[in-house]
Protein backbone atom coordinates (compact mmCIF):
# COMPACT_ATOMS: atom_id res chain seq x y z
CA UNK A 1 0.00 0.00 0.00
CA UNK A 2 1.98 3.35 -1.09
CA UNK A 3 1.28 6.18 1.42
CA UNK A 4 2.88 9.24 -0.85
CA UNK A 5 5.38 10.73 -1.97
CA UNK A 6 8.04 9.75 0.75
CA UNK A 7 8.29 6.20 -0.27
CA UNK A 8 6.24 5.30 2.65
CA UNK A 9 4.42 1.82 2.50
CA UNK A 10 2.52 -0.74 4.59
CA UNK A 11 3.23 -4.35 3.52
CA UNK A 12 0.82 -6.98 4.75
CA UNK A 13 1.89 -10.62 5.04
CA UNK A 14 1.61 -13.61 7.04
CA UNK A 15 4.17 -13.60 9.76
CA UNK A 16 7.20 -16.36 9.32
CA UNK A 17 6.92 -19.60 11.05
CA UNK A 18 8.77 -19.91 14.14
CA UNK A 19 12.40 -21.43 13.34
CA UNK A 20 14.66 -22.95 15.70
CA UNK A 21 17.81 -21.39 14.49
CA UNK A 22 19.64 -18.41 16.33
CA UNK A 23 21.72 -16.97 13.91
CA UNK A 24 22.07 -16.70 9.88
CA UNK A 25 24.88 -16.26 8.12
CA UNK A 26 25.15 -15.07 4.01
CA UNK A 27 27.56 -13.78 1.90
CA UNK A 28 27.44 -10.72 -1.03
CA UNK A 29 29.76 -9.20 -3.37
CA UNK A 30 28.85 -5.60 -4.35
CA UNK A 31 29.81 -5.67 -8.23
CA UNK A 32 29.93 -1.46 -8.36
CA UNK A 33 31.17 -0.42 -4.95
CA UNK A 34 32.38 2.82 -5.39
CA UNK A 35 35.34 4.09 -4.11
CA UNK A 36 36.06 5.44 -0.40
CA UNK A 37 32.75 4.44 2.13
CA UNK A 38 30.17 1.78 1.01
CA UNK A 39 27.79 1.63 3.98
CA UNK A 40 25.74 -1.78 3.88
CA UNK A 41 22.06 -2.26 5.39
CA UNK A 42 20.97 -5.20 6.65
CA UNK A 43 17.61 -5.64 8.24
CA UNK A 44 16.43 -9.11 10.02
CA UNK A 45 12.49 -9.84 10.65
CA UNK A 46 11.96 -11.66 13.52
CA UNK A 47 8.69 -14.37 13.79
CA UNK A 48 7.46 -12.04 16.22
CA UNK A 49 7.48 -9.51 13.46
CA UNK A 50 10.22 -7.00 14.85
CA UNK A 51 12.75 -5.77 12.73
CA UNK A 52 16.64 -5.42 13.67
CA UNK A 53 18.95 -3.17 11.57
CA UNK A 54 22.64 -3.15 11.17
CA UNK A 55 24.99 -0.83 9.49
CA UNK A 56 28.17 -2.45 8.02
CA UNK A 57 30.71 0.35 7.27
CA UNK A 58 34.27 0.73 7.92
CA UNK A 59 35.45 2.79 11.22
CA UNK A 60 36.84 5.83 10.68
CA UNK A 61 40.75 5.24 11.08
CA UNK A 62 42.26 6.30 14.35
CA UNK A 63 45.89 6.23 12.67
CA UNK A 64 44.56 9.05 10.06
CA UNK A 65 44.32 11.57 12.78
CA UNK A 66 46.54 13.97 14.43
CA UNK A 67 45.88 17.06 17.11
CA UNK A 68 46.29 20.82 16.17
CA UNK A 69 48.62 22.86 18.70
CA UNK A 70 46.46 26.07 18.44
CA UNK A 71 44.85 25.52 21.41
CA UNK A 72 48.33 24.84 23.37
CA UNK A 73 49.84 27.73 21.56
CA UNK A 74 51.08 29.36 24.29
CA UNK A 75 52.99 26.49 26.17
CA UNK A 76 56.38 25.23 24.99
CA UNK A 77 56.82 22.66 22.72
CA UNK A 78 57.61 20.16 25.41
CA UNK A 79 54.55 20.87 27.54
CA UNK A 80 52.17 20.81 24.14
CA UNK A 81 53.64 17.36 22.68
CA UNK A 82 52.99 15.69 26.10
CA UNK A 83 49.79 17.09 26.00
CA UNK A 84 49.10 15.31 22.57
CA UNK A 85 50.69 12.47 23.43
CA UNK A 86 48.99 11.70 26.87
CA UNK A 87 45.88 12.60 24.99
CA UNK A 88 46.81 9.24 22.39
CA UNK A 89 47.91 11.14 19.31
CA UNK A 90 50.91 10.66 17.65
CA UNK A 91 50.82 12.89 14.81
CA UNK A 92 50.80 16.71 15.68
CA UNK A 93 49.71 19.59 13.62
CA UNK A 94 51.60 22.20 14.14
CA UNK A 95 50.92 25.98 14.60
CA UNK A 96 53.27 28.14 12.11
CA UNK A 97 54.18 30.71 15.17
CA UNK A 98 56.52 30.81 17.84
CA UNK A 99 57.05 29.16 20.45
CA UNK A 100 55.55 26.38 18.40
CA UNK A 101 57.02 27.07 14.81
CA UNK A 102 59.03 29.89 12.93
CA UNK A 103 61.64 29.77 9.82
CA UNK A 104 62.55 33.85 10.59
CA UNK A 105 62.37 33.77 14.29
CA UNK A 106 66.36 33.70 15.28
CA UNK A 107 65.44 31.89 19.02
CA UNK A 108 63.39 29.17 17.40
CA UNK A 109 65.40 25.79 17.92
CA UNK A 110 64.56 23.36 14.95
CA UNK A 111 66.65 20.97 17.20
CA UNK A 112 64.77 21.36 19.85
CA UNK A 113 61.44 20.46 17.78
CA UNK A 114 62.84 17.28 16.61
CA UNK A 115 63.93 16.46 20.15
CA UNK A 116 60.14 16.76 21.45
CA UNK A 117 59.11 15.11 18.03
CA UNK A 118 61.95 11.69 18.96
CA UNK A 119 60.51 12.15 22.81
CA UNK A 120 57.23 11.69 22.50
CA UNK A 121 56.90 9.80 19.74
CA UNK A 122 54.57 12.27 18.31
CA UNK A 123 55.24 12.65 13.90
CA UNK A 124 54.69 16.37 12.45
CA UNK A 125 52.15 15.61 9.97
CA UNK A 126 51.01 19.37 8.79
CA UNK A 127 52.48 22.49 9.69
CA UNK A 128 49.86 25.26 10.18
CA UNK A 129 52.12 27.87 8.74
CA UNK A 130 51.25 31.48 7.60
CA UNK A 131 52.79 31.42 4.60
CA UNK A 132 51.90 33.18 1.51
CA UNK A 133 50.22 36.26 3.18
CA UNK A 134 53.33 38.67 1.90
CA UNK A 135 52.82 37.44 -1.46
CA UNK A 136 50.64 40.55 -1.70
CA UNK A 137 53.14 43.26 -0.30
CA UNK A 138 53.93 46.56 -1.48
CA UNK A 139 57.53 45.83 -2.73
CA UNK A 140 58.85 42.74 -5.13
CA UNK A 141 62.09 42.44 -2.43
CA UNK A 142 59.23 41.84 0.91
CA UNK A 143 56.95 38.95 -1.67
CA UNK A 144 60.76 37.02 -2.74
CA UNK A 145 61.35 37.01 1.25
CA UNK A 146 58.18 35.85 1.28
CA UNK A 147 59.29 33.06 -1.18
CA UNK A 148 61.46 32.21 0.64
CA UNK A 149 59.92 31.42 3.85
CA UNK A 150 57.32 29.45 1.79
CA UNK A 151 60.29 27.35 0.75
CA UNK A 152 62.24 26.71 4.27
CA UNK A 153 59.08 25.61 5.43
CA UNK A 154 58.36 23.35 2.68
CA UNK A 155 62.10 21.89 3.09
CA UNK A 156 61.10 21.48 6.69
CA UNK A 157 58.13 19.91 6.60
CA UNK A 158 59.92 17.84 4.17
CA UNK A 159 62.60 17.35 6.11
CA UNK A 160 60.18 15.92 9.49
CA UNK A 161 57.67 13.80 6.76
CA UNK A 162 55.08 16.40 6.94
CA UNK A 163 52.47 15.56 3.89
CA UNK A 164 51.16 19.19 3.98
CA UNK A 165 51.32 22.88 5.03
CA UNK A 166 48.78 25.37 5.49
CA UNK A 167 48.96 28.65 3.44
CA UNK A 168 47.55 31.79 3.62
CA UNK A 169 45.86 33.67 0.38
CA UNK A 170 47.97 37.16 0.70
CA UNK A 171 45.64 39.53 2.32
CA UNK A 172 42.37 37.39 1.83
CA UNK A 173 41.34 39.73 -0.68
CA UNK A 174 39.10 38.01 -3.90
CA UNK A 175 40.75 41.07 -5.94
CA UNK A 176 44.30 40.05 -5.10
CA UNK A 177 44.13 36.65 -6.74
CA UNK A 178 45.49 37.60 -9.97
CA UNK A 179 48.62 39.43 -8.04
CA UNK A 180 49.10 36.05 -5.43
CA UNK A 181 48.78 33.04 -8.34
CA UNK A 182 52.64 33.23 -9.87
CA UNK A 183 53.77 33.38 -6.64
CA UNK A 184 51.63 30.11 -5.43
CA UNK A 185 52.36 28.28 -9.26
CA UNK A 186 56.25 29.11 -8.39
CA UNK A 187 55.65 27.85 -5.00
CA UNK A 188 53.63 24.54 -6.01
CA UNK A 189 55.96 23.96 -8.40
CA UNK A 190 58.79 23.23 -5.23
CA UNK A 191 56.34 21.62 -3.33
CA UNK A 192 55.43 19.32 -6.23
CA UNK A 193 59.09 18.06 -6.19
CA UNK A 194 59.11 17.88 -2.64
CA UNK A 195 55.81 16.08 -2.55
CA UNK A 196 54.05 18.51 0.01
CA UNK A 197 50.72 19.73 -0.10
CA UNK A 198 49.91 23.28 0.51
CA UNK A 199 46.36 23.95 1.41
CA UNK A 200 44.24 27.43 2.21
CA UNK A 201 42.57 26.86 5.23
CA UNK A 202 39.00 27.97 5.14
CA UNK A 203 38.42 31.26 7.32
CA UNK A 204 36.10 34.32 7.18
CA UNK A 205 38.14 35.79 3.93
CA UNK A 206 36.76 36.97 1.20
CA UNK A 207 38.61 33.82 -0.74
CA UNK A 208 38.77 31.53 2.22
CA UNK A 209 35.44 31.97 3.48
CA UNK A 210 34.01 31.84 -0.33
CA UNK A 211 34.30 28.67 -2.05
CA UNK A 212 33.67 29.79 -5.14
CA UNK A 213 36.65 32.05 -4.29
CA UNK A 214 38.60 29.13 -3.71
CA UNK A 215 37.75 27.38 -6.80
CA UNK A 216 39.02 30.47 -8.89
CA UNK A 217 42.24 30.51 -7.41
CA UNK A 218 42.95 26.37 -7.34
CA UNK A 219 42.11 26.61 -10.99
CA UNK A 220 44.38 29.46 -11.42
CA UNK A 221 47.20 28.13 -10.15
CA UNK A 222 46.52 24.67 -11.66
CA UNK A 223 48.43 22.32 -9.62
CA UNK A 224 47.48 19.24 -7.60
CA UNK A 225 49.86 20.17 -4.84
CA UNK A 226 48.03 23.13 -4.42
CA UNK A 227 44.74 23.30 -3.29
CA UNK A 228 41.99 24.28 0.35
CA UNK A 229 42.44 23.07 3.66
CA UNK A 230 38.95 22.00 4.04
CA UNK A 231 37.13 23.26 7.43
CA UNK A 232 33.87 22.77 7.60
CA UNK A 233 33.03 24.37 11.16
CA UNK A 234 34.83 27.96 9.51
CA UNK A 235 32.95 27.33 6.48
CA UNK A 236 29.40 27.26 8.74
CA UNK A 237 30.99 30.41 11.00
CA UNK A 238 31.66 32.48 7.92
CA UNK A 239 27.81 31.74 6.93
CA UNK A 240 28.56 28.85 4.04
CA UNK A 241 27.22 25.56 4.45
CA UNK A 242 29.79 23.03 4.41
CA UNK A 243 28.74 20.02 2.34
CA UNK A 244 27.29 22.52 -0.24
CA UNK A 245 31.21 24.17 -0.36
CA UNK A 246 32.45 20.31 -0.57
CA UNK A 247 30.69 19.97 -3.82
CA UNK A 248 32.50 23.27 -5.03
CA UNK A 249 35.87 22.81 -4.36
CA UNK A 250 36.15 18.96 -3.37
CA UNK A 251 38.88 18.22 -6.36
CA UNK A 252 41.36 20.35 -4.53
CA UNK A 253 40.75 19.36 -0.95
CA UNK A 254 44.29 18.50 0.25
CA UNK A 255 43.79 18.31 4.32
CA UNK A 256 41.39 18.32 6.85
CA UNK A 257 40.59 20.37 9.86
CA UNK A 258 37.77 18.88 12.48
CA UNK A 259 35.69 20.75 14.76
CA UNK A 260 32.17 20.61 15.79
CA UNK A 261 29.66 23.63 16.63
CA UNK A 262 26.50 24.95 16.56
CA UNK A 263 23.94 28.10 16.26
CA UNK A 264 22.71 29.15 19.63
CA UNK A 265 19.66 30.86 20.73
CA UNK A 266 20.39 34.31 19.28
CA UNK A 267 21.21 32.16 15.92
CA UNK A 268 25.30 33.00 16.54
CA UNK A 269 27.29 29.98 15.36
CA UNK A 270 29.34 28.52 18.36
CA UNK A 271 31.76 25.74 18.53
CA UNK A 272 31.27 23.07 21.17
CA UNK A 273 32.90 19.65 21.87
CA UNK A 274 33.26 17.41 19.06
CA UNK A 275 29.98 15.12 18.83
CA UNK A 276 27.97 17.87 20.22
CA UNK A 277 26.91 19.97 17.49
CA UNK A 278 25.94 19.83 13.52
CA UNK A 279 28.87 19.00 11.69
CA UNK A 280 28.22 15.61 10.37
CA UNK A 281 31.85 13.91 10.60
CA UNK A 282 31.04 10.92 9.69
CA UNK A 283 29.67 12.39 6.32
CA UNK A 284 32.90 14.55 6.02
CA UNK A 285 34.87 11.31 6.52
CA UNK A 286 32.75 9.28 3.95
CA UNK A 287 32.67 12.18 1.12
CA UNK A 288 36.51 12.98 1.81
CA UNK A 289 37.48 9.29 1.57
CA UNK A 290 35.41 8.95 -1.40
CA UNK A 291 37.58 11.31 -3.10
CA UNK A 292 41.10 8.64 -2.78
CA UNK A 293 42.30 11.50 -0.12
CA UNK A 294 44.27 9.08 1.91
CA UNK A 295 46.31 12.03 4.26
CA UNK A 296 45.52 12.98 7.82
CA UNK A 297 42.38 14.38 9.52
CA UNK A 298 43.48 17.07 12.01
CA UNK A 299 41.16 17.31 15.10
CA UNK A 300 41.65 21.17 16.28
CA UNK A 301 39.99 21.69 20.21
CA UNK A 302 39.26 25.26 20.43
CA UNK A 303 37.02 25.14 23.36
CA UNK A 304 38.93 26.00 26.27
CA UNK A 305 35.66 27.91 27.64
CA UNK A 306 34.35 24.54 28.02
CA UNK A 307 36.89 21.97 29.06
CA UNK A 308 40.74 22.08 29.58
CA UNK A 309 42.07 21.11 26.44
CA UNK A 310 44.48 18.79 28.37
CA UNK A 311 41.54 16.50 29.48
CA UNK A 312 39.48 18.00 26.22
CA UNK A 313 41.75 16.29 23.58
CA UNK A 314 41.48 12.89 25.11
CA UNK A 315 37.37 13.15 25.33
CA UNK A 316 38.07 14.17 21.10
CA UNK A 317 40.18 11.23 20.68
CA UNK A 318 37.76 8.86 21.90
CA UNK A 319 34.81 10.37 19.94
CA UNK A 320 36.57 9.75 16.92
CA UNK A 321 37.82 6.42 17.44
CA UNK A 322 34.54 5.29 18.65
CA UNK A 323 33.25 7.00 15.23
Amino acid sequence: MELGPLNRRVTIDYAPEAQAAGEVSFEFTDENAKPGINPYYVRVVQTDMEMAWRVRRINMDVTRISACSFPLREKDLDYTFKVISEAGFDKIDLVGRMPHFSVSDPDYDMDELRRVCDRYGVALANIGSYCGRDFVAASEDDRQAAMDDMKKTLDIGKAFGSKSIRIMPGDGKRASIDTMVPYFRESAEYAEELGIYMGIENHGTEISGNPEACQEICEKVDSKYFGILYEPCNLMAAGADYKSAFDVFKDYIVHVHIKDGDYNSEGKWERCMLGDGIIDYHWVWDQVEALGYDRDYALEFEVGDIEPVETGYRKWYETWEKG
